[in-house]
Formats: C-alpha cells, sequence, structure tokens
C-alpha cells in the first residue's frame, strides 16, 4: 500500500550528530518549514533571496568549471598526439635496434656454422695462443676494414686501428697505438708491420685544415697534429694543386712519416736493423677500388743508422 507523504514527520527521524538542522515543529507553516530546511542543508542563514543568490554562484562556478575543463580538453590532443608521436618514435628506434641486433646475430651464426664449425681444429688452435705475421695499422673509418679489404683470418694480423692511422714518434711518450707495436714486436714477434692509408679520410683532412700558428683546441686536433711534418711536406711539395689533391697527396705522405716514426722506436729499429722486422705503407683508394704497397727500407748499409730512409718494391693493385 503506497505510503502517502503526509504521514512522515522530520520530528520523528531527527538528524543524529548534527545541532545545525533542528527538529521541525509541527505548528510552523509547510511553506516557511521548507525554506528553512532549505537554508540549513545549505549552510546559510540568509532569507530565501539569499538562497537563490546562492544556488546562482554555484550555477555559475559549475559554469566556469565546464568552462574550463573544456578549455582543457581543447588543449590536450596536442600534448597527447605529441606524446604518441613521441612513443611511436621510441618505439620504432626500438625496433630498429633489434632489427641491428638481429641480423648482427645472423651473421654471427652464419660465421658460427659455416666457418668456425667447418674449420673448428683451426680455431681451437687459436683458443690456445695466437701468432700472427703481420700487425697492421689501419684507419678507424668504418669504409676501411683490413680484413675485408685484404682477406686476413682470425689469426693472421694483429689489427691496431685509429683516426688517420697514424704511429706517434716514440718520444711522444704512451699511447694505445704503441702500446700495441710494443706488444706486436716484442710479445707476438710478428715479422711485418703494415700501415694502410686510403681516400677521403677526414683525418688528413682536418690535418691540412689546422692553422700553422694556432695550438690545437680538440682531441682530434691534438691527435693528428702527430702527422704534422706530413703536412709540412705535402704544403712544399703540392702548393700548387687544389685542397682535395693536396689531401690525397697528404694521404700518401702522412704513411711514410709513420713509417719513420716506426724506427724511432729503439726496439722496432733493432729489428729492422737485423732483418727480422719488415715495414711497409700501404694506400687503399676505395674510389676507384685500387691498394697500393711499398716497403722502406735504408739505403747504402743497412746496419747504418745514418742511412737514408727509401722505398723499394713498390706494386699496384686494381
Amino acid at each position: 500500500m503506497a505510503v502517502p507523504l503526509s504521514s512522515f514527520s522530520l520530528s520523528k527521524h531527527p538528524v543524529s550528530n548534527s545541532s545545525s538542522i533542528p527538529a521541525s515543529n509541527p505548528s510552523l507553516d509547510p511553506s516557511k518549514a521548507s525554506v528553512l530546511r532549505t537554508q540549513n542543508v545549505l549552510g546559510s542563514k540568509a532569507n530565501s533571496g539569499g538562497i537563490e543568490q546562492t544556488q546562482l554562484r554555484l550555477c555559475g562556478a559549475n559554469l566556469k568549471t565546464n568552462s574550463d575543463l573544456k578549455l582543457q580538453a581543447s588543449r590536450e590532443p596536442a600534448g597527447v598526439t605529441k606524446e604518441l608521436k613521441s612513443d611511436k618514435s621510441e618505439r620504432m628506434a626500438g625496433v630498429e635496434h633489434v632489427d641491428l641486433f638481429n641480423e648482427m646475430k645472423q651473421r654471427f651464426l652464419s660465421f658460427k656454422k659455416h666457418k668456425y664449425m667447418k674449420d673448428l681444429e683451426h680455431y681451437e688452435k687459436l683458443a690456445k695462443g695466437q701468432a700472427p705475421k703481420f700487425m697492421v695499422i689501419a684507419c678507424a673509418d668504418s669504409r676501411v676494414c683490413p680484413s675485408s679489404i685484404l682477406g686476413f683470418q682470425p689469426g693472421e694480423a694483429f689489427v691496431v686501428r685509429n683516426v688517420a692511422n697514424m704511429v706517434p714518434p716514440y718520444e711522444n711518450g704512451p699511447s694505445e697505438t704503441n702500446a700495441a707495436l710494443e706488444f706486436a714486436v716484442n710479445s707476438l714477434k710478428v715479422e711485418n708491420i703494415l700501415v694502410i692509408g686510403h681516400s677521403c679520410c677526414g683525418g688528413i683532412r682536418a690535418l691540412m685544415s689546422m692553422h700553422d700558428d694556432v695550438e690545437p683546441s680538440s682531441l682530434i686536433g691534438s691527435w693528428v697534429s702527430v702527422g704534422m711534418n706530413a703536412r709540412v711536406k705535402t704544403k712544399a711539395a703540392a702548393h700548387l694543386l687544389n685542397f682535395d689533391q693536396q689531401c690525397k697527396h697528404c694521404e700518401k705522405e702522412s704513411v711514410n712519416c709513420s713509417l719513420v716514426n716506426l724506427l724511432s722506436y729503439p726496439w722496432v729499429e733493432e729489428k729492422v736493423r737485423n732483418g727480422e722486422l719488415n715495414i711497409h705503407g700501404g694506400y687503399y683508394d676505395f674510389v676507384d677500388c685500387s691498394f697500393e704497397k711499398w716497403t722502406l727500407y735504408k739505403e747504402n748499409n743497412m746496419k747504418d743508422k745514418s742511412g737514408k730512409v727509401a722505398v723499394k718494391d713498390r706494386a699496384f693493385w686494381f
């Protein structure tokens, strides 16, 4: 059975723990009681006009809030789009990174299957020690890989690579290159040292771009200044040529300067003089895929420390 609204009395159901909302008085005019209840619920002691103002203020606040939300929402897509694009770029970079290493993995597995396992006895022997006949000093340029160009197999060449394939003179003190040189000559007992220059060398170009009266301020500048003698000789011999041609000339002249610097190491010079070690120059031109090779020697008496340095056995492979 439906219960009429008049049967409910606020006086019978007081709000617990609240003194701000008193129980209704049955003698109070119903319309006034309604207004009072509204006032108390809103927490206001103002008249009905005040209640309307409060309601308007609340509506105004809601409108402002809604407006702010709409404005904020209208601004969000740009940031979200930017974030999505960034996430997409990161994911693509991650995929590319994974793809590169997946390709590297396949190359390694191919090497293991087709070379390592097929010549297992040779690799087991290499695991016990190395006895290379060559030490190769080449440029760090990614286009110049001695093993790819000259077909060196594992165990055949002890390789060190640096910017512009330079050998600093003995008096310059320790460096990664001469540390490797000492190990190769005195411990591994290599019989040949081959210094390989190449075309379009950025290190040589940096050397040729240096000013004579300016101290190099970068690490690259400090390193390539090892070849300053080659630069001076190039400027003297090829001053009529354009800059690119001068750089090409210096690429070969720098190799010769490194070969001469090799002889500044007492233990290298002694072994060369005794015929236990040979030092060679090489030049790889990857523009037309040609290779030039020569051997350094001292004229007259090899055991004469004052003998002039010259080249022999020059050969061109193309």
